[in-house]
Order: structure tokens, then sequence, then C-alpha cells
């Protein structure tokens, strides 16, 4: 294959030299990243000269944490995170269901509580635009749905059905469903049940989408974070239709439940060791679990250690004595454990389960082959108590976060559910940083939208990506732009063990990178927010390309 030789621009590395003038991409490598000079020496007079004319050059950005199939899936439904009142709502809901009305139901997804009155949804409010056919309208942070009547009578949810182990099932004055399903009877009544109506061909569909929106947007690895069959089929397919190869590299997490079961919980560990061992491939492997222990602080789902504004607050969903031995299995196994925890209560349960699996099988370090690599991780930490991030430290425990979760856009409910001084401390990434965790940004799309650039913006701003109205919250939590862009690229691959080989642009590393059309270091973060990707390439191929 001709070498391919990138000039005329500037290309930041991510790595201990960040800026270079000119790379030279040989087969799936970087042959030579530096100055101008030298590059055209190490490629040769036959290379094949790409002038950059001043654009800028990134290393491939890896989303941290997604959800892939359910990100293509919602690509394909009702968006709402910009419906800001219950009018607006229903009427692209009316929109839907009178563009198709063949649908048997209307799927939509991304609405804010702060969108509807005194933030308590209903089925009746549903009902009001669309009752003839069920409604299925996933939350923005994707932990409850809101449905109307019509989608309660099909999965038949009645006043007789029970809360599950974990969630709940909301519920008016009189004791009937009011329209609202919380964590695990999200997941159970109405996830189960629409998987079971969702075709193979549909999942495909949703998986190319998924793949065509990452590769235009200069994403070029990502980390699933609720792996399950119904996915891991969906990959495989798409996998083998394009000959052993994606446009993304992907690891994934396996999802365990807590079933109240500990020897069906440790079971669900045994498969994903099995797992493990037989899907690793340089485009598909399964690296670990993901373990959800509470909710989200919008819908007072969160196990905090001091109640809610309102003074409620909710236990979490993995106890320690429950998640200890899933953990203990998993580290022993060699696992990475993803834990998902966004309230301080549920943090110190993760660390705690860590530092156990850790007195028990003994440092990771100490253990040949898991010595830095697959280092465990705690998902999302939207408010941790002082003093977490230098024990995260401590363990080698990775801090994954999201910038688009703290956009000032959907943040007012957020506040408002804790209203006192926790709410100074939301998104705290220098934290994390200054204590020498490893600190990895990602979107966890379908919660947030999937599109690197903004996401970089919030980070460096901590402003609002989605309506520019909204003052910055906590701008003194903002970074660096060449932080922000190293967080999600360099430490996001190095959080699921690929930091010797892709991450950065370096000579002899993957050659995964995105080509962008202005440079926002020197234009300003601002230009983010209209700045496209040109050209996105993966082990030196390119997977998209409008350059």
């Amino acid at each position: 294959m001709t070498a391919q030789l990138y000039v005329g621009g500037r290309i930041f590395t991510a790595g201990a030299e960040p800026w270079a003038d000119a790379l030279v991409v040989d087969g799936d490598r970087l042959a030579f990243v530096g100055d101008a000079a030298r590059a055209r020496a190490a490629a040769g007079p036959d290379a094949r000269v790409v002038d950059l004319d001043g654009r800028l050059v990134v290393p491939g950005f890896t989303d941290a944490h997604t959800h892939l199939v359910m990100m293509g899936e919602a690509l394909g439904r009702v968006g709402l995170t910009d419906a800001r009142t219950i009018s607006e709502i229903q009427q692209r809901l009316r929109s839907a269901r009178a563009a198709d009305p063949a649908a048997g139901r209307v799927l939509g997804r991304g609405w804010l509580f702060d969108s509807v009155p005194a933030g308590t949804p209903t089925r009746h409010m549903l009902d009001e635009a669309v009752a003839d056919v069920p409604v299925y309208l996933d939350a923005n942070d994707y932990h409850s749905v809101w449905v109307n009547t019509a989608a309660l009578r099909e999965m038949g949810v009645t006043r007789d059905t029970p809360d599950p182990h974990g969630g709940r099932i909301g519920r008016d004055a009189d004791g009937e469903p009011d329209g609202m399903l919380y964590e695990t009877a999200a997941q159970q009544h109405v996830w189960t049940f629409l998987a079971e109506q969702t075709s193979d061909a549909d999942r495909d569909a949703a998986v190319e989408r998924m793949l065509q929106a990452y590769a235009a947007s200069g994403v070029t690895g990502a980390i699933d974070m609720a792996f399950d069959d119904l996915g891991l089929a969906a990959l495989r397919r798409a996998l083998d239709a394009r000959g052993g190869r994606l446009p993304l590299r992907v690891a994934a997490h396996w999802f365990v439940e807590n079933t109240g079961d500990a020897e069906a919980n440790l079971a669900q560990v045994e498969r994903a060791a099995e797992l493990a061992r037989e899907v690793d491939s340089p485009w598909l492997r399964i690296v670990g679990i993901k373990l959800v222990i509470d909710g989200v602080i919008d819908a007072c789902t969160a196990a905090m250690r001091h109640p809610y504004a309102d003074g409620s607050n909710a236990d979490p969903i993995w106890s320690l004595e429950a998640i200890t031995p899933v953990v203990v299995a998993a580290d022993a196994a060699g696992l990475q454990i993803a834990l998902h925890a966004i309230g301080d209560l549920a943090s110190d349960i993760a660390l705690d389960a860590l530092e156990q699996a850790a007195a028990v099988n003994g440092s990771r370090a100490d253990r040949p082959g898991l010595a830095g690599v697959r280092r465990h991780r705690i998902e999302h930490l939207e408010y941790a108590a002082p003093g977490t991030a230098e024990r995260m430290a401590r363990l080698g425990v990775t801090a994954s976060m999201q910038p688009v979760h703290a956009d000032p856009a959907i943040f007012d409910n957020w506040a408002a559910m804790l209203g006192d001084d926790r709410v100074d401390r939301a998104f705290a990434w220098p934290e994390y940083r200054e204590a020498g965790a490893l600190l990895a940004f990602s979107t966890d799309a379908p919660t947030a939208p999937f599109e690197a650039l903004p996401n970089m913006y919030i980070a460096a701003t901590r402003k609002s990506a989605l309506d520019p109205s909204f003052e910055p919250r906590h701008p003194q939590f903002a970074l660096p732009l060449e932080d922000s862009i190293g967080h999600a690229t360099r430490d996001a691959a190095a959080s699921v063990g690929d930091g010797d080989d892709r991450g950065r642009l370096e000579t002899g590393l993957a050659a995964d990178f995105a080509v962008i059309d202005v440079d926002p270091f020197t234009e300003g973060p601002e230009s983010l927010l209209t700045a496209r990707v040109l050209r996105t390439v993966v082990a030196g191929e390119p997977v998209f390309d409008a350059l």
C-alpha cells in the first residue's frame, strides 16, 4: 500500500510532544509523526500527499462509555431533548403518529423532567397526544420510561404488578400506574418487552446508523457499557457483513443484573469471563462487566449519603453485601469492572467493593498479565464527596465522566433535586486530574448527544452546546482544550487497556485520527459548535471522507 503524507496543517498528538507538522500513514500504522521535512523523507517519493490546507488533525476519539445498539435505535426515534414544554412534546408525538399512521407504536427519547408540568409526567399527558397506539418515551438519562395508557395495557402492567428489585412503577393517588417506570421497572417491563418486538433486521439497521454516525464524528473507538446477547449478535452480524472489520474498534462490558440471587449473579460473571475469552478480536472484544449501583439525580434515584431537597432518598440497586462477591469474582477472572455510581453513597459502595477485591485477590499489579491493564473504573461520578478522587487514585481506579451531562441547558432540574451546597461540586473533573486518577471522557450516548466536538466544547467551557443562551455552570471546573481532547482520546483508549497502541498520534501507533475543518486551538472553543469532521481514519483506512 502506498504511504500517505499529511502536511499543511496542525497535528495535535495528545502525546509527550503535543504538536506536530506532518504525519505519515503506512498500512495501519503511523510511520512517522513530526516535522514536515523529516516526514517527507520518511514517506518516500511515491507517497500520496494529503494537503491539510490549514486544518487540524486530532487522534481518533474513543467514546469511553456508550450504548451502541441503543444509540442506533435512538437515532430512529422522536427526539425530545429540546422540546421544553409539554405542548411541544405532545405536538411532536402527534406529528410522528401522523407521519406513520401504519406504525403500531410511537417511540421517543430524550425528554427532560423540567419540560413537564411540576416535573411529574403522567400517562394522561401522553393520552392527550396519542391514545390509539402505545407510546414509549425514554427519559434523557435512560433510567426511566414514560408511557401512555395503551402501553401499560400492552405490557400488562396493572395496579397489581409488583415493583421489581431496584425499581419502581409510578402510581397515582388511587394506586393505578401513572405512566412512569423507574430503573429496573423500565428495564424489565419496557425494554424487555420492546426487545421482544424488535427484529434482527431492526437491530442491524440501528447498528448501521450508529456506525455511520460515529464515523462522521471522528470517533474511532467505543466502549459499550451494557452489552448483552442481542447486542453481541448484532455486532457480530455487522462484522461478518464487512468481511471481519468494522469502522469502529469496539470493547464491551457485559451487563450483570442484580437478580437478588447470589448464585445467579455469580453465574453472570462466569458467562462474561467465558465470552471475554471467546470474543477477542481487534474489532470486537468483551473486556469486563458493568454493574449499576444506583440511578440518577434527576429522578431522585441516585443513592446519596444525605436526602434530596424533597426529603426523599433512594436505596442502592446493589448493596455492598450483594455486590462484593460479584466484584471479587470478576476481578479474580481478570475482567475489568465498570461500576455505575452517580451518588456519593454509590461511589463509596463501589470503592469499598474494589478494596475488598484487592484484599482477597491481591493487587492487580502483583498478578502476571494484569498489571496496568483493564484497570477498574467508576462511571459518571456526578456528585462525589470530597476525598473520593484521592481514594480512586490510590486504588488505580479510572474516573469515567461525561461532559455532555454537565450541559447547563439540562442542569436546572439536577440542581433542584439536591437543592443545597452539593450542587457546587457537580461534575468536578479537575479533582480527579489533580489527585492523579485517570480521567476518561465520553458521551453515554444515547443519554446525551454522541458528537465528539460539542462534548469537547462543554468540557473546555462549561457552557451549553444545546442552547447558547444559558450561562456557564461551574466554569471553575472547565479544562483546557488540550486536556479535554486528551481525556477523550489518549485517556479514553487507556481506560480499556489500549494506551500503548492508540489514542495518541505517535510513530508506530495505530493510524486512527480525524481531520477537522477548523482549528479550535486558534479559532477558540466556540468554533467547535460549527466545526465539521472532514475525514475519519481507522487503522489507516478512511471510514468517513468529506475532505
